[in-house]
């Protein structure tokens, strides 16, 4: 097995501190600085440097940090192995998405694992950089996330990446508003309304302002909703129009109709799967694929 000391290297890697680290693992700094020391001390190197206030990794920690992608990669490759042989699904396996694809697509994986492979699933729903950090410390198998500026690249050694599907964005208007009967909308023609919009520096914020942009308008901000639902219920209320992801599912109730965007900008999101470098053959990680694919062929 891994030595669990390799893995907290990792995440203060990843994190770029230690006390980032210990909150990642739910540990306490002074137990992730005690394990890399105790672990230093085995190698005869010092791993955490002094510097400033903070601590950097070492030449030798970063050698150290390389090779362990390759050792990770193989003990993943290993396993796989062995619950193939097995035949069976290698205890519990957890999916991680952000909230749409943990409510529109990993229900529907998770029981097709149980059925065919037998394994216990469990879903795990968190934002896109989380999915990563659980995928990296064994606390999730498989994530699906929103492709993201500040996410892992497609070539990071730690991870195999794959293009899922592409999810439309739906203009989101109460049903008495003089677009709701129109068969498709241009995002020009938005320029005049009231705009219901995530928060300035979220993610989906800076998607729709550069479409906006795009589309030549900087667009006026009514309120702002991190939840799908909630922006469903403003637009149900006629404050303003909303953007919606067309995955996204919201409440039957509310007075509100989804228009198509056409034309240039269209925005989308792009999502695509993650699972540990070498756990592909696994036979729950296999299927779990498989299920994702051919529920994203259907959409």
């Amino acid at each position: 097995m891994i030595d669990r000391r390799l893995q907290v290297l990792r995440m203060v890697a990843q994190r770029g501190k230690v006390t980032a680290a210990a909150e990642a693992l739910s540990y306490t700094p002074s137990a992730v600085s005690q394990q890399l020391r105790a672990l230093g001390r085995e190698l005869g190197v010092e791993l955490l440097v002094q510097d400033g206030r903070g601590v950097r990794l070492s030449p030798a920690a970063q050698v150290l940090l390389d090779r362990t992608d390759d050792l990770v990669c193989r003990w993943e490759e290993i396993r796989a192995e062995v619950a193939r042989v097995a035949r069976t699904g290698g205890g519990v396996l957890r999916l991680a998405g952000f909230s749409t694809a943990a409510s529109a697509l990993l229900p529907g994986v998770a029981a097709r694992v149980r059925a065919e492979v037998g394994s216990e699933v469990q879903i795990v729903e968190a934002d896109p950089e989380e999915c990563f950090e659980l995928l990296l410390t064994g606390r999730a198998d498989v994530a699906v996330v929103v492709a993201l500026s500040g996410l892992p690249a497609s070539t990071d050694p730690r991870f195999e990446q794959r293009a899922l599907l592409e999810d439309p964005i739906d203009l989101l208007v109460h049903d008495g508003h003089p677009l709701a009967g129109r068969e498709w909308v241009s995002l020009r023609d938005l320029a005049g309304e009231r705009w219901i919009m995530d928060r300035p520096g979220r993610p989906y914020h800076e998607l729709l302002q550069t479409a906006c942009t795009g589309a030549g308008f900087t667009p006026s901000v009514a309120h702002y909703a991190a939840e799908w639902d909630t922006g469903a219920a403003l637009v149900g209320a006629d404050l303003g129009i909303a953007l919606i992801p067309r995955l996204a599912q919201i409440p039957a109730a509310y007075p509100v109709v989804r228009v198509p965007l056409h034309g240039d900008p269209a925005p989308a999101r792009h999502l695509r799967t993650g699972i540990r470098r070498g756990s592909g053959e696994h036979p729950g990680v296999a299927t779990a694929l498989a299920a994702l694919q051919e529920a994203a062929a259907g959409r």
